[in-house]
């Protein structure tokens, strides 16, 4: 390890341990000593240490030096300044890769070329380039058995496969992310946990102009089959984001509420058709057939707490 130069030995040694934090601690898509600021002090005290251990090692060393006989010191010298194992193996691969002769044998590949004294030497080619043009022969058999013969799978068609599969994967994660529902991809909630929150901001923001039974006020009847802007889930979610019609119709809610909550609000507010309010509004708009959709398995199930709240609005 000696043998290593010290402005080498170092940011080897730092950059280790780096990548040993880099690859414990999970910091998500960030640089960990980005995340978490202690991990760079951390490192910067590894850096610290590290320096202040080859500053003593080499005082000592100097130290222990100083303390040798002139004999000793030359054959500690003739040891130290001896190129390392690496180095001599790095050196005789690197020799090995060239496919060179030594300067002795030159005399078996000589040419009788001359050329105002300068000769030519016959050497082979270098086994890395003749190892690299096999191996681009063999690329090009495998390649052409696979993309031109048993028609493998193109870059083309692997983008296209990797597309539909990251489409899938969205819309299997939009199932569990309901704020990212929109009136596309939203359905009809049938949980007692779901429809409760619903009714808590039904109870809070709608009954003011629809009434706590749904039987209507400033805003339509919710009980009957007649909608303004259309019934079933995917209607009414839209019509509480974007609000009713200009000038008269109800406000927009998606500022107010998170997409979440409007599904909840929406599947709620539903369970109202086909009971009897108290004093129920006329009908208004058309009426609405969607074979799709039903409320009676989700009216059942959900069993409705009474309720004395007031408040604003949604428009059918």
């Amino acid at each position: 390890m000696r043998k290593i130069p010290l402005w080498l030995r170092v940011p080897v040694i730092f950059f280790i341990i780096f990548a040993i934090t880099e690859l414990v601690i999970d910091s998500g898509g960030e640089p960990t000593f980005i995340a978490q600021p202690l991990v760079s002090l951390f490192l910067l005290l590894v850096l610290l240490i590290l320096i202040a251990i080859e500053a003593i090692t080499s005082a000592l060393d100097n130290v222990l030096y100083q303390s040798l006989d002139a004999e000793e010191k030359a054959r500690y010298d003739a040891k130290r300044n001896a190129p390392a194992k690496l180095i001599q193996w790095l050196q005789k691969l690197y020799s090995k890769s060239l496919g060179q002769k030594p300067m002795e044998q030159e005399h078996v590949i000589i040419l009788d070329h001359n050329y105002d004294g300068i000769k030519e030497l016959d050497n082979d080619l270098p086994p890395w380039w003749t190892y690299g043009f096999y191996a681009s022969i063999v690329f090009a058999a495998v390649y052409m058995v696979k993309y031109h013969v048993f028609n493998g799978d193109t870059q083309i068609d692997e983008l296209q496969a990797e597309i539909a599969q990251a489409k899938i994967d969205i819309e299997e994660y939009k199932k569990t992310a309901k704020d990212l529902v929109d009136f596309n991809t939203v359905t009809l909630l049938a949980d007692a946990t779901d429809l409760s929150n619903g009714k808590t901001i039904f109870e809070t923001n709608c009954v003011a102009c629809h009434k706590a039974d749904g039987g209507g006020g400033i805003g339509p009847n919710l009980t009957d089959k007649n909608w303004i802007l259309g019934g079933g889930i995917k209607n009414v979610f839209k019509t509480i984001s974007e609000g009713g019609r200009d000038g008269k119709g109800m406000i927009s809610w998606k500022q107010s509420l998170k997409p979440s909550e409007m599904a909840q609000v929406a599947s709620y507010l539903l369970i109202f058709q086909g009971t009897t309010p108290a004093e129920p509004k006329a009908p208004e708009g058309d009426i609405w057939v969607d074979d799709s959709e039903t409320v009676e398995q989700i009216v059942t199930d959900f069993k409705e707490p009474k309720t004395d709240s007031t408040l604003n609005v949604e428009e059918k």
